[in-house]
């Protein structure tokens, strides 16, 4: 048996004005999980993509089981037994499971697609990765935590010897996550290496066998997991020590109550019920709670994107009614969206434009309906400037930029709305642990300077690491508001599955 099942050797990709990769090397064994990982541009993606044959590597060598290979396109990828799972899933939304894992390669009685016997693969294939989904249900309908399991499935259809997962868990809950870890140790099993791409050091190191650092677009070493810790993980990713994960908060939240929510209630009886809190002047209140506990559509209706039943808030003293985003944003709230790509960014626009989008009204004043170009760019570059944006220019589109320097713009967007609550759902996600880091500065910042924010997140350590207290909810109720010291992962975990174990035990009293 070959000691290495992939190698690739001296890689070399460039773009205009930029090297992407810089003789980069990967060796993966049979039979393992290996996570490749660096910053936000550290060049893994460009290198994957060379792989998989979206892009054509400029200079280097690949092999797989000891035979040398050019792969010229994505389809001799597939003929090498090299699969990808992408981070930005596209599925064909008005065709069916079977539709979008088979696409490209019917099942065909002669010229006549046969759909009976497409469905019944389909069928056993989601049968045995113990995937509760129909495979004749449009792929429109299906959440996005199925959208990344259908993916899963087509990945695993073609029987490749070589997966690639590229953030396969950013919208799978904890339940989710645990059964891909167990489908990949299967396929582990069975000999199929993984490269596994994640920007969850946590999960990296539950999972893999061997990392590989990356760090601008150069390879800087592979280790065995358990030979390597965290922190050194993370000074090979950033080329330097980070003593601290999380920067420390240099105050106490103010006693001065910014928002008090008041017994809201959705119309939906499905979604949130009964809402009260407070949130204090210079305030990180985190909000935890697993997939489901309605945490998103709680924050989206105290910005006026969903509609509130009952109940009231008050901002500083004064009753509020946030019946739309507009009329938040009047009221000095702000709402950074959870999925970046899909509700945040417009990708054809500029840095400059997409910094602006929320505040051209503010820049109208001197003629009614028409911007004052020079004050707004020069507002919008001293944002950028102050939340270290790395940019080319800021004429640039923000689709290029990274996904740590598109939040950044966004939370830039907000400042100059002058919104002093700002609700920021899941403000980490998908953003390398460097410009993590960058983030959570600025949010200590904003909260040292008398903002009050709502924090949505799915990662306990962020949670536990910045909150002044903790909310966490399960099912659309508040099942405990916690003080940062006495704050535990077991503790937010326990009441984030209060409903649910209180609803099992009546179950099997019954």
């Amino acid at each position: 048996m070959q000691e290495y099942r992939l190698k690739m050797d001296n890689i070399t990709k460039t773009f205009p004005g930029v090297r992407a990769l810089d003789d980069v090397k990967l060796y993966i064994k049979p039979g393992s999980v290996h996570a490749l990982i660096g910053e936000n541009g550290a060049g893994k993606s460009t290198l994957m993509k060379c792989l998989f044959g979206i892009y054509k590597q400029e200079g280097g060598t690949i092999e797989i089981d000891g035979e040398p290979i050019r792969i010229s396109d994505t389809q001799s990828a597939l003929k090498s037994g090299i699969s990808m799972i992408h981070q930005e899933l596209n599925p064909i939304p008005n065709r069916t499971v079977a539709d979008n894992i088979w696409v490209g390669r019917y099942i065909k009685n002669k010229l006549i697609v046969n759909e009976k016997l497409m469905e019944k693969k389909t069928q056993e294939l989601l049968k045995e990765l113990d995937f509760d989904i129909s495979p004749k249900v449009m792929a429109r309908e299906l959440s996005v935590s199925q959208l990344q399991a259908m993916e899963i499935a087509k990945a695993v259809s073609y029987n490749a010897k070589i997966i690639i997962m590229d953030e396969p868990t950013s919208s799978l809950t904890i339940a989710e996550t645990k059964h891909l870890f167990r489908i990949i140790r299967q396929m582990r099993d069975e000999g199929r290496s993984i490269i596994y791409i994640s920007h969850k050091l946590e999960e990296m190191f539950e999972i893999a066998d061997e990392v590989t650092v990356m760090r601008d677009g150069k390879y800087i070493g592979t280790w065995e997991i358990s030979k390597i810790t965290i922190d050194h993980v993370i000074e090979q990713m950033v080329g330097r020590s980070m003593e601290e994960r999380f920067p420390k908060s240099e105050q106490a939240p103010l006693p001065e109550v910014m928002l008090k929510v008041e017994n809201i209630t959705s119309p939906n009886p499905r979604s949130f019920k009964d809402i009260s809190f407070d949130l204090h002047k210079g305030e990180i209140l985190g909000i935890g709670g697993l997939v489901g506990a309605q945490r998103t559509e709680m924050v989206e209706s105290l910005f006026g994107l969903r509609p509130i039943a009952s109940g009231v808030l008050y901002k500083e003293g004064k009753l509020v009614s946030n019946k739309t985003p507009l009329q938040a944003i009047e009221n000095g709230f702000a709402l950074l969206t959870e999925e970046r790509r899909a509700t945040g960014i417009v990708p054809m626009l500029s840095v400059n434009d997409n910094t602006l989008i929320a505040s051209y009204k503010k820049f109208t004043n001197w003629c009614p309906g028409v911007i004052n170009k020079r004050k707004s760019t020069k507002s919008a570059a001293a944002v950028c400037k102050s939340m270290n944006v790395k940019t080319p220019r800021m004429s640039a589109e923000i689709q290029n930029l990274s996904g740590g320097n598109q939040q950044k713009v966004l939370v830039g967007r907000w400042l100059l709305t002058d919104s002093n609550i700002l609700i920021l759902d899941e403000p980490t996600r998908g953003v390398d642990v460097g410009a993590k880091y960058e983030i959570y500065k600025i949010i200590r910042e904003l909260a040292r300077k008398g903002n009050s924010i709502i924090m949505v997140s799915s990662e306990m350590p962020e949670l536990l690491g910045m909150s002044d207290r903790i909310l966490v909810m399960c099912d659309g109720h508040i099942t405990g508001i916690l003080k940062s010291e006495e704050a535990s992962q077991v503790e937010i975990m326990r009441l984030a599955t209060r409903f649910t174990v209180e609803s099992t035990a009546m179950e099997a009293e019954k």
